[in-house]
């Protein structure tokens, strides 16, 4: 295919998967469950945060950690007592438990009360065309308080060359706002330019087939290159293409 009709594929897919069918199968459904921008956000970084694995088995714990909260996830944050973060002892899905699941409870309190919430501390590092910096600056925010050691492993950092798979995804879903109704675009202050493309096992090798990626390992240095080619396709909005990778990879088998 020439770049032309590599572009034109793609957008093609981005309108197939890029609809309201997508949610019945996808993480992206636990923010929906909430309307007020505090529960959204909340809701949404951690159904995010464990997003790894068997999609039916993520949406079920999401759903889990947030009956555990007593489905009023901002509330929970930000009024806890010692017994309710004990209930959340009984949590885990695959390494992420219960222990890691308060620690996440602590630190969110820590950013609504000191530091703005989650939208202020993401938009405050971005860069003309890409958050990793924001990313890596958020977990620096996220764990300044006293934590276990072992929860520091489900933050990503791109710094360490990380792809940051799953925040990457949490900020697609926080910033896009494209009329469909699948991304929430409840934050207004971090440009949809700046956003990558959640890349994981199925679009790094569907963007392999397709000559939009090189490099072997699903890391920093292959998102940065899979960054720029979807940036020439679509300079403002390349993360869309999120929806072709993952679709072509999840749903064909491609």
């Amino acid at each position: 295919m020439t770049t032309t009709e590599l572009k034109e594929f793609l957008d093609d897919k981005v309108l197939q998967y890029n609809t309201l069918d997508f949610i019945e199968s996808d993480p992206v459904q636990i923010p929906h469950l909430y309307s007020q921008k505090e529960d959204v956000e909340i809701a949404g970084f951690l159904s995010a945060t464990i997003a790894w694995g068997n999609r039916k088995m993520i949406i079920q714990n999401s759903h889990r950690m947030l009956d555990l909260m007593g489905n009023a996830p901002y509330d929970f944050v930000m009024s806890h007592t010692p017994a309710d973060l004990e209930r959340l002892n009984t949590f885990v899905h695959r390494t992420f438990n219960g222990q890691d699941f308060i620690g996440f409870i602590q630190s969110l309190q820590n950013i609504y009360s000191h530091h703005g919430g989650l939208e202020t501390v993401f938009a405050k590092n971005q860069e003309p065309h890409s958050m990793q910096n924001s990313i890596s600056e958020f977990k620096k925010i996220f764990f300044s308080i006293p934590h276990l050691a072992r929860t520091q492993k489900h933050v990503s950092d791109p710094l360490n060359n990380s792809a940051a798979k799953r925040i990457n995804m949490y900020l697609r879903w926080m910033v896009r706002n494209d009329k469909t109704g699948v991304d929430l675009g409840i934050w207004k202050n971090i440009s949809t330019a700046s956003l990558s493309c959640p890349l994981d096992v199925h679009s790094g090798n569907v963007a392999r087939k397709l000559g939009l990626l090189t490099r072997k390992q699903n890391d920093g240095k292959a998102l940065a290159e899979l960054d720029a080619k979807l940036r020439e396709f679509d300079a403002q909005d390349p993360v869309k293409y999120d929806f072709a990778l993952f679709g072509l990879g999840v749903f064909e088998g491609f």
